[in-house]
């Protein structure tokens, strides 16, 4: 019997796995897929034979869990980390935020008054809004839990030029959802750490490599401990006696397990619990209240190089992102484009999917007039994350069964359990490491990076 079964091979199932492995137990990991990564991993294009990423996934320097997950599997070096955003402002040059040398959280006053794409007026504002954010301080966002966002951008005096090149850009990338949708507190969050805190937290990591590569020794280092990754096998049921579940059913036969640890989105473990067993968990009963956002990625292979910088947001614009994923042989350059909150993407065809991403390329990137895409790949996300939607924080649960009716050794992980977090790959590890901590009694999640000094003084605690 095994000590552990982990369902699902994303990245909470590989995190979870690796805690546990760690400290002596022997996880089994479960995935129905050939290939680990979940949904932020890579795929061979059948059209092409590539390897493509499903979607850009962005790490922060302020995602701690997950770089030390990256640690952990020997794959930190792996990633290319930008200090430096590139918004686009054509025709003139793109406009460049970066950290300068006044202390955090000034760090970016100098290169924030030099950007071009908004106005004076419009930085007033912005201003206004970080320093509200500063003065409530890490607390004070759970005020507006339950409100959307965009009550505090108005309430603050946005103007409509910076909701839209500004704002709308940063919150429906990092949240998947717009600022009037967003339950206010998940976008005070990515201000609040992912700006004003510490100096390395809004650096951006990029993985130099195709994203299941990231993930290549997590079987060697659950082998080492007679621990097992069962790729392309298909979990059907959680077992349940009535009192404690006693492994997983899948379509290879009975996996026994001591504990079993769900790993998979929330709308696939609904599936694979019985009544039974929703009745005896108050975690599992309401599993169909939550929603979904998607997103779309778009690859464009360009027959010469359009995109000058590493990455490129698009103020305004419905894609919202470009990324350089380098030249080929031949000079072409991939550029990944990302739409997220897309849903009036999802029901066009390709075709219009790519004409519209490489108009909104041809606006961003004076290099891209009169050149179009020799080969386009849209890669639709539909239910990419959860909608973390007013509402949504009371359905998250916790990993451990709760003690007002729970079932004792089901333990829950993913993004979107109680991580504190919004849809990230960090709030992933951390619903793995928060999973086998409670398991074993010990560990759980890397701490956050710590507030400097001066921004701790002026109420950012």
């Amino acid at each position: 019997m095994s000590d552990v079964v982990v369902i699902g091979g994303g990245i909470a199932g590989i995190a979870t796995a690796l805690r546990l492995a760690e400290v002596g137990r022997r996880p089994v990991v479960i995935e129905t897929r050939r290939k680990l990564g979940g949904r932020a991993t890579s795929f061979v294009d059948p059209r092409t034979g590539e390897m493509l990423d499903n979607c850009q996934h962005v790490a922060m320097g302020c995602c701690t869990n997950l770089m030390d997950l990256y640690r952990r599997l020997g794959v930190l070096e792996r990633m290319q980390w930008h200090p430096t955003t590139y918004w686009a402002n054509p025709p003139h040059e793109p406009d460049r935020m970066e950290p300068g040398w006044l202390p955090v959280p000034g760090q970016f006053t100098g290169s924030f008054l030099r950007m071009r794409f908004i106005g004076l007026a419009d930085k007033i504002g912005i201003a206004r809004a970080m320093w509200r954010l500063l003065r409530m301080g890490i607390a004070g966002r759970e005020h507006w839990r339950g409100r959307v966002f965009v009550d505090f951008l108005r309430e603050t005096g946005q103007t409509d030029v910076a909701l839209e090149r500004f704002w709308e850009p940063v919150v429906v990338s990092a949240c998947n959802l717009p600022s009037d949708r967003v339950d206010a507190p998940f976008a005070m969050q990515v201000f609040q750490e992912g700006f004003l805190g510490h100096r390395w937290a809004s650096a951006m990591g990029l993985s130099a490599v195709p994203l299941l590569e990231l993930y290549d020794p997590a079987e060697a280092l659950l082998a080492k401990v007679g621990g097992q990754l069962r790729l392309g096998v298909s979990a059907q049921s959680i077992a349940f006696d009535g009192r404690r579940v006693t492994g997983v059913v899948t379509d290879e036969g009975f996996v026994e397990g001591a504990a079993v640890v769900s790993a998979v989105p929330f709308d696939r473990l609904a599936k694979l619990c019985s009544d039974t067993l929703k009745t005896a968990d108050r975690r599992l009963q309401r599993l169909d209240q939550i929603a979904v956002s998607p997103i779309v990625g778009v690859h464009l292979r360009y027959p010469a190089r359009v995109l000058e910088t590493p990455h490129l947001v698009l103020p305004g614009r419905a894609t919202q992102w470009l990324f350089d994923k380098g030249l080929d042989a031949g000079g072409r350059q991939h550029v990944h484009a990302v739409i997220s909150g897309a849903e009036a993407w999802m029901d066009l065809p390709e075709a219009e999917i790519a004409r519209r991403v490489h108009a909104d390329v041809q606006w961003a990137c004076p290099r891209a007039a009169g050149i179009s895409p020799e080969e386009v790949r849209s890669v639709k996300e539909r239910r990419a994350t959860f909608a973390a939607v007013p509402g949504f924080a009371e359905l998250r649960p916790g990993p451990r069964p709760d003690p007002r009716g729970g079932v004792d050794n089901l333990f829950l992980a993913g993004d979107w359990c109680d991580t504190g977090w919004p849809a990230t790959m960090e709030g992933a590890v951390r619903s793995g490491y928060a999973a086998a901590a409670a398991i074993v009694g010990s560990g759980g999640v890397e701490p956050d990076l710590p507030i400097e000094p001066l921004a701790r003084l002026v109420g950012l605690r």
